[in-house]
């Protein structure tokens, strides 16, 4: 097996351990994380000095959550298990509203205590580590080289005094045995640097608590696929039967008197058939709607939008493709809020919009409605709430009496590897 960081890499393969990459991977974050201490030790004075005459504790945020991002990079050197950035993507923008989410989340004073460590206890620890573990062999083995180069005497280590070769070449040998040797704490003191810096920077679920949330996610992935077989199954077998029926009927109409009860039954049974048709068709766009899985998410939620009686502006342009779970959570949370806002709220008019940064979709819907709405009270988003939050997303709903009710929406997801929408799911308002 293949080591995934440091402290599997000593356990696993000890012996091989001190001649393969590691090491040097465990030297390289421990240097690195000498430079980047002394560097934020500066910084943070002067944050420190500037946020007590200027702008108090946002410059200190800001020097905390800026070395976050760097330090989840670094950290693959002696970890190359994934380190996600743990943070919101604000809802609005402006740095006051940066400044808002930021404060809220446990993730930046996090960052904040790891840099605090970092600038005044890591890294001069690193650098105590680093010499002890690489200076005094690299002492030993420049023994022949000094000797060499003085031509009559040198000493290693500043206390003992060579004269010889044979002395300085059974110190470079000592050295030799050292570097080996030291490159196992080395190593095991680089595996506790990361674990710190992971914990505080990138923090994991409890044991077990992954697989719970991966069991989740592929109920929801059968729970799609089991909704999109109904929906082909309802579209393919009796929505046609339903088409011929109407059309059987109809050319019966032709054959019957035309002023008889046979004819005005049948016209009855056509329109019957019809209505049940197109209450069949409602059905299976209800169930997963065909747009949205040939077009996604932008085109989907512009149907939305066109089929719901209160005017709609909608801003969806550049949406890519994205996994189906998501497209699917997110559709059918915008069309309950579409719905919620046309049948409860009494709304004039709403605002639908989304975004992808590349992390995270953001899809918020507005309304000018009357505002007091709560989720808890069964409006048919609590379900959905916790469909989103299989997918580690998110459902908030701002609504104080008298309106505006605001529902946001956010879900970390990358793009899929379907190609982007080819529609503009950007359109104005439906007067």
């Amino acid at each position: 097996m293949e080591a995934r960081d440091v402290w599997q890499a000593v356990v696993l393969r000890p012996r091989r351990y001190p001649f393969g990459g590691w090491p040097w991977r465990a030297g390289g974050y421990l240097a690195s994380g000498v430079v980047a201490g002394a560097v934020a030790c500066a910084v943070l004075l002067v944050l420190l000095v500037a946020s007590l005459l200027v702008a108090g504790i946002p410059l200190l945020l800001f020097g905390g959550v800026a070395l976050g991002g760097p330090e989840r990079l670094r950290l693959r050197l002696v970890d190359r298990r994934p380190a996600p950035d743990p943070h919101r993507v604000p809802g609005e923008p402006g740095l006051g509203a940066w400044v808002r989410v930021r404060a809220g989340e446990g993730a930046t004073w996090r960052e904040l205590a790891y840099g605090l460590l970092l600038a005044t206890v890591l890294w001069p620890l690193d650098a105590l580590v680093l010499a002890v573990a690489l200076g005094v062999p690299g002492a030993l083995l420049a023994a022949p080289v000094l000797l060499a180069a003085d031509g009559h005497e040198t000493k290693v280590l500043k206390t003992v005094l060579v004269t010889s070769y044979p002395p300085a070449l059974a110190a470079a040998l000592l050295g030799a045995l050292l570097l080996v040797a030291l490159a196992y704490p080395l190593g095991l003191y680089a595996a506790c640097r990361g674990a710190l810096a992971r914990t505080l920077l990138s923090p994991s679920p409890p044991d077990g608590l992954g697989e719970v949330i991966a069991s989740r996610a592929r109920l929801v992935d059968a729970f799609e696929a089991e909704r999109r077989r109904i929906e082909r199954d309802l579209h393919d077998g009796a929505q046609h039967r339903l088409v011929a029926l109407t059309m059987t009927l109809g050319l019966a109409r032709l054959d019957a008197p035309p002023d008889g009860p046979l004819a005005e039954r049948l016209a009855r049974a056509q329109e019957e058939a019809g209505q049940v048709l197109a209450e069949l068709r409602e059905l299976i766009h209800g169930i997963h709607p065909q747009v949205l899985a040939d077009y996604g998410l932008g085109p989907a939620l512009a149907d939305a939008a066109d089929r719901t009686a209160v005017p709609v502006d909608t801003d969806l342009a550049g949406l890519p493709r994205l996994p189906a779970a998501v497209e699917s959570a997110a559709y059918f949370t915008g069309r309950e809020a579409l719905a919620n806002a046309d049948r409860h709220s009494g709304a004039s008019r709403a605002r639908l919009a989304a975004r992808h940064d590349g992390r995270v979709l953001v899809l918020t819907v507005e309304d000018d409605g009357r505002g007091g709405a709560d989720p808890a009270r069964g409006s048919g988003l609590t379900g959905l709430a916790d469909r989103l939050a299989v997918l580690d997303g998110t459902l908030t709903v701002t609504s104080p009496p008298g309106g505006p009710t605001v529902l946001r929406v956010e879900i970390p997801c990358r793009v899929s590897s379907a190609s982007s929408s080819p529609r503009t799911a950007s359109s104005s308002a439906r007067d």
